[in-house]
């Protein structure tokens, strides 16, 4: 339980934060066509191997 509670404020971070909504924002332009499938991929592919990237950076230094 103290893990998901630590799991969950960890959301609340504002890299988290900006990370859900740049996906939002940019999964609506593709659905309203102003953005191809191209960028969206591109701009989609960036963000999510940051977060990935810091996450698993930090999980790395914690051990």
């Amino acid at each position: 339980m103290e893990l998901f509670q630590k799991r969950a404020a960890n959301l609340l971070t504002v890299k988290s934060i900006v990370t859900v909504v740049l996906t939002a924002v940019f999964a609506y332009l593709a659905v309203t066509g102003n953005v191809t499938t191209d960028q969206f991929l591109t701009v989609f592919t960036v963000v999510i191997a940051f977060y990935f990237g810091t996450q698993a950076e930090k999980h790395a230094q914690e051990r």
